[in-house]
């Protein structure tokens, strides 16, 4: 009669277990357990050259959706990059302030040119004293082959629909014309950094206009000048994520794992970084919000 008992507390105890592991599975492969538990704060990294935003705009839409995210994280390791997918990155953070949910951007060793256009999105701004920023400016780069092509004996023909339909080519020199054509978009673009810059810092234009020549910060520099809210390390930010929520206590970090490397990925360009830092675009030119490095 014992051993019946046993048997029967054995195989519910196990079936319990097998239950309970089967609930976890489903909530760990469905991401439910995200949404478990108290208010967390979302950290979101941006990491390396900003390519395309798609990868960072999924992220914070799917923290977005979770209840129990209060704040989020942004923390920045980047020279910037693209300017339509520093712009887009931008847009999706006032958007996440326009919910109601604080955004806190902290700064790793280098958060310039479209790194910086995007953390000036955040409410407040943390850098480390060391912290290289600021860079407020776009670059153009224009490749020129033609003197080359001419040495190993190829020429290119050109037959167009219009005067400027091969802007920018690769195998000649600009025309005055051309020149002052990629100028005023350049400077089109590097308006709308300025007054992006102005917004989301709630700075005079005109003050953003003098620092916005290219040249970069530290952190240090960057707190002094108004681009930088104070110092500090992800912990502090962390920190004022979790104040700026009405978090108690030491907040809870919600993260969404990225992919690991991938050989597909990286033959088919995904995890690839052409050599001007840009990978996907026309090499024939680039616009970029962009710290130049060598």
């Amino acid at each position: 009669m014992q051993r019946s008992v046993r048997r029967a507390v054995a195989v519910a105890g196990g079936t319990g277990l097998l239950f309970l592991g089967a609930v976890f599975a489903i909530a760990y492969c469905t991401g439910i357990r995200e949404t478990l538990g108290g208010p967390k704060v979302a950290l979101v990294e941006i990491e390396g050259v900003i390519v395309d935003s798609r990868e960072i705009t999924d992220e914070v839409e799917r923290h977005l959706q979770n209840p129990t995210v209060r704040a989020f994280l942004i923390r920045i390791n980047s020279p910037g990059g693209g300017v339509a997918a520093s712009q887009e990155i931008y847009e999706e953070l006032l958007k996440v302030r326009r919910h109601g949910k604080p955004v806190v951007a902290s700064m790793g060793s280098l958060a310039a040119s479209g790194g910086y256009y995007v953390a000036s999105a955040a409410d407040r701004i943390l850098a480390n004293p060391g912290t290289i920023t600021g860079s407020i400016g776009v670059i153009m780069q224009i490749p020129n082959v033609g003197e080359l092509l001419q040495k190993i004996g190829i020429r290119a023909v050109v037959i167009k629909s219009g005067a400027y339909k091969d802007l920018a080519s690769a195998t000649r020199d600009l025309t005055p014309d051309e020149r002052r054509i990629l100028q005023s978009v350049l400077d089109d673009v590097h308006d709308q950094f300025i007054q992006a810059v102005a917004e989301g810092r709630k700075m005079e234009r005109g003050r953003v206009e003098q620092l916005a020549d290219g040249r970069i910060f530290s952190g240090r520099q960057a707190q002094e000048l108004g681009l930088v809210d104070e110092l500090g390390s992800l912990q502090d930010a962390l920190t004022r994520a979790g104040a700026l929520a009405g978090i108690p206590g030491p907040p809870t970090v919600i993260r969404i794992e990225k992919p690991r490397f991938s050989l597909l990925r990286f033959l088919t360009g995904w995890q690839w970084a052409e050599p001007w830092g840009l990978p996907g675009l026309n090499p024939s030119l680039t616009l970029a919000y962009l710290f130049h490095l060598p």
